[in-house]
């Protein structure tokens, strides 16, 4: 299993490579192409959130808390006085931070169905909605959010699976298998349950065509 280091390393690099490249191809602007950034990094080290006691899980959950508490500020802002806004944003900080990070702790294993393709999907389609709900992004640009926190998220699956592989040993470990896979085979159960809260978000979602537009102006960079 690649280290913290180097998760966060390869994905920032892909980050920058991807704000970037979208940057000059005119997908979005210099200042546009920051957020793309950050989400590919995160999601780079976002799939350790099921390690316990990582490093990974108690940063995630310290940045997890910040637009936590940007998302209840929005919402309660004009329902609340100034004071009281305050302590709820101090209440909704700590709930991200420790219960979240606690209750999720609880029911979820390492190397479980955290770590798989679908995860990855939910994780970028919840993104797709807070930017495009919650923040007012554009359909273009809220899509783009997504793809890139999923991207950082295959990033670190397809790490952890390649150093699943011992060249030098010209052998498999005993872990390979279990990061870079479609849903956790193990619980075909809890898969369906994230499935299923996966095609719950489509009501929320942005329309479709600039998806594929994103997609397509995508592909035609690489050719």
């Amino acid at each position: 299993m690649a280290n913290f280091r180097t998760h966060l390393g390869v994905a920032a690099a892909a980050g920058a490579v991807l704000a970037h490249g979208g940057w000059q191809a005119g997908l979005w602007s210099a200042m546009e192409s920051l957020p793309l950034l950050a989400l590919v990094t995160f999601g780079g080290i976002l799939p350790d959130i099921d390690a316990d006691r990582s490093r990974a899980i108690r940063l995630i959950f310290n940045l997890l808390a910040v637009p936590a508490v940007v998302a209840g500020a929005l919402v309660l802002q004009t329902r609340m006085a100034t004071g009281a806004l305050l302590m709820v944003c101090g209440v909704i900080y700590l709930s991200a931070r420790y219960l979240a990070g606690a209750l999720f702790a609880r029911f979820t294993v390492h190397r479980g169905l955290w770590h798989s393709l679908l995860a990855a999907g939910l994780c970028g389609l919840v993104a797709t909605v807070l930017s495009h709900r919650l923040f007012g992004q554009s359909d273009h640009l809220a899509w783009a959010h997504g793809i890139g926190l999923a991207s950082g998220f295959a990033i670190h699956l397809l790490l952890d699976e390649l150093y699943s592989v011992d060249l030098t040993g010209a052998r498999l470990k005993r872990s390979f298998g279990t990061a870079l896979k479609p849903f956790d085979w193990r619980e075909p159960g809890n898969s369906l349950v994230m499935l299923m809260v996966a095609a719950s978000l489509a009501p929320w979602l942005p329309p479709v065509e600039p998806l594929r537009e994103l997609l397509r102006q995508g592909a035609s960079l690489w050719r």
